[in-house]
């Protein structure tokens, strides 16, 4: 299988924040969380709605999805059939992201309380852990705050395949069901039918810490944060070349620059990960951190990476090792991925050697956009289109046979 642009780290750097990552210097363990934040409480669904819907809370997972909504039809689904399931999505499988993996090195049991109270207001009678199989210390400091745990529903761990595609939702319940890890047709949501034909209540690692946070401070303290438009916080991960990929907190409407490495400066950024989108530095450089603010931008902050590679790295030859890396990474089940994915690698390396090819890119991004079994096609569409649309200088250059940035930089 091919390996990512960005490799997957063997450590992290988790820094200090406002919320989420108050206090990490006390350690992970189940004893300073609980000295911390205090035991957890039992909140009823009704309750729980409430706190959700009070601070807007969305996904972090990418989507942005309103979480109150999710939450909503699974207990409306509940009551009508059969028990629900609630799932913790930390499998995190794209290699420039590492926030859930920052919360399990830091703050696991933040995690498993938002899961475990949404669990037991709904009556599920079972939580699904899901790890990463590429972050090995991830995994285990995950397991460590499991074996502390006891009362409430039980913790079922599972450990997703090394796979770009493996966090997305369907191949999550497809692996907790004993077969695959890899996405399939789904003509209904999670919410309504997922595991076994439950309602499933599924959500990345850092969603989950903020319904824990709700739970065991209340909706006031996160609407300190933000502002009064997007209350609370997010999580992005910060990487570039040779470096150490650092996760940040951020208050929502906090400049982008101020978590980025100086050698960024003047150079092009990847926002939003792999399915995100090239912005140029005037755009980064004004940016702040906003779902739909930056989305506004034609930047949407996805699942809050931050690729800054820096001023000598091409962002072309970058972006064609991305599409490369996609193309392998797909699960090979429908012909947008098996067949149009390494047709338009092949496309997108023509335009980074300056062969021409871009009428044949866009000619193939429209016959494989929105017509996957799952979203990885429409993902790469996305990095492929923003190389055009905020990069047209590098283009150009390309065109030309030559490129803006140093020629170590292209090579790299």
């Amino acid at each position: 299988m091919n390996a990512p642009p960005v490799p997957y780290p063997d450590e992290i750097r988790v820094h200090p924040g406002p919320a989420l990552l108050a206090g990490i210097e006390r350690g992970p363990s189940l004893t300073a969380h609980r000295q911390q934040y205090g035991d957890l409480a039992w909140v009823d669904v009704d309750t729980l709605l409430e706190l959700v819907n009070g601070v807007a809370l969305r996904g972090r997972g990418g989507a942005a999805f309103p979480f109150a909504r999710k939450l909503e039809t699974v207990a409306g689904r509940a009551r009508r059939s059969r028990r629900p399931v609630v799932v913790v999505n930390l499998s995190e499988g794209e290699s420039a992201s590492s926030k859930d993996a920052a919360l399990a090195l830091t703050r696991p049991h933040l995690v498993l309380d938002g899961a475990v109270a949404t669990a037991r207001a709904l009556g599920a009678t079972e939580i699904h852990v899901v790890l990463p199989a590429e972050r090995a210390f991830a995994g285990r400091r995950m397991r460590e705050a499991v074996a502390e745990r006891s009362g409430g529903p039980p913790l079922l761990l599972h450990t997703a395949e090394p796979r770009f595609v493996a966090g997305q939702s369907t191949a999550v319940i497809e692996l907790i069901s004993g077969r695959p890890n890899l996405p399939v047709t789904s003509w209904r949501p999670d919410a309504v039918s997922g595991l076994d034909g439950r309602p499933t209540l599924l959500s990345n690692g850092e969603t989950w810490a903020h319904v824990g946070l709700l739970v065991l401070q209340g909706g006031a303290s996160f609407r300190r944060l933000g502002n009064a438009a997007e209350p609370g916080t997010a999580l992005l991960t910060v990487t570039g070349s040779h470096r150490l990929p650092h996760v940040h907190e951020v208050e929502y409407g906090a400049r982008l620059r101020d978590v980025l490495p100086d050698d960024a400066a003047g150079a092009p950024a990847l926002i939003g990960g792999f399915h995100g989108s090239w912005a140029a530095w005037p755009t980064v450089a004004n940016a702040r951190v906003s779902v739909p603010g930056m989305r506004l931008l034609g930047v949407p902050l996805g699942a809050g990476v931050v690729h800054a590679p820096g001023p000598s790295v091409c962002p072309l030859a970058l972006s064609a090792r991305i599409v490369a890396y996609l193309a392998g990474q797909s699960a090979g089940r429908c012909g947008p991925c098996l067949n149009g994915l390494p047709a338009l690698s092949a496309a997108m390396d023509r335009v980074t050697n300056g062969h021409g090819g871009r009428a044949r890119l866009e000619e193939l991004a429209q016959l494989v956009v929105r017509r996957g079994a799952c979203a990885h096609p429409d993902g790469t569409v996305r990095l492929v289109r923003s190389v055009f649309a905020a990069l047209p200088g590098e283009v150009s250059a390309h065109a030309a046979g030559g490129c803006l940035r140093t020629p170590e930089g292209l090579a790299s």
